[in-house]
């Protein structure tokens, strides 16, 4: 009996596939058209976008050229304004300080590899980072927060930032 069903049996299965893959009017459309599908946010132009901000930045007492990017990590950096940091090394890669209070992770663009020059926000620890070799792979806990113009002997022998806002 088990055998004689079994043929039936696919070919039910078989009719079943068929109808429901078939292209008539019955059949839904696997992706919505463009008339059905909610409108998305309407993205900005590149000319509305807002632009990186400039800050003042010394090293050690010297002025270096130094810009932050538009997210919120660099925003919410740019709201402790002025700012001294005392650096330390960390990895022969990075001078580390520590700002008064951890810094906004809302809204992170995507993972980056820090480049030399990077200054960054490791999120776990808190801490800023001037990078004066690239750093390792990209990680989500560490954000880009803009870019500083020094060579890496300079961001590497310092020992102390100022940062403020530039008039």
């Amino acid at each position: 009996m088990l055998r004689a069903s079994l043929p039936l049996a696919a070919a039910t299965a078989l009719v079943l596939a068929v109808t429901a893959c078939g292209s008539g009017p019955s059949a839904p459309s696997p992706v919505p058209s463009a008339s059905s599908r909610r409108p998305s946010a309407p993205r900005e132009a590149p000319s509305e976008r807002p632009t990186a901000m400039d800050i003042r930045v010394t090293l050690d007492g010297r002025p270096v050229a130094a810009t932050l990017n538009d997210s919120p990590a660099a925003r919410d950096l740019a709201s402790l304004l002025p700012l001294t940091l005392d650096l330390e090394d960390f990895h022969g890669t990075e001078r580390i300080g520590y700002p008064p209070r951890r810094l906004t992770t809302d809204e992170a663009p995507e993972p980056a590899a820090a480049q030399a020059g990077d200054i960054a926000y490791f999120a776990p620890w808190g801490n800023l980072a001037l990078f004066y070799e690239d750093g390792p792979s990209a990680s989500a806990d560490l954000l880009i927060l803009g870019h500083i113009d020094a060579g890496p002997g300079r961001l590497a022998g310092a020992e102390r930032i100022t940062i403020v806002a530039a008039s």
